[in-house]
């Protein structure tokens, strides 16, 4: 096996329940404060379910960066 071959990352996927999303423009507001952590492979808010769905390699962010980025774009995340 070549070096290359040895820098797979790991991936994980999450589902996060968020509320006060309940326009385009919340969910471009989710997707591109979670897009712009490092490590982060996909995001796709759901306004209409109220969710959140990342991939995401854990090595390079941690959930709770990603939950933070989520708050910070000025939307609540529950447990």
């Amino acid at each position: 096996m070549c070096s290359c071959c040895n820098n797979e990352s790991v991936r994980s996927d999450i589902t996060l329940k968020v509320e006060g999303m309940s326009c385009a423009h919340c969910k471009k507001a989710v997707e591109t404060s979670v897009g712009a952590l490092p490590g982060i492979f996909k995001v796709e808010a759901e306004v209409s379910h109220g969710k959140v769905d990342v991939s995401f390699d854990p090595s390079k962010v941690k959930l709770d960066d990603i939950k933070k980025a989520i708050e910070d774009a000025g939307y609540d995340v529950k447990e």
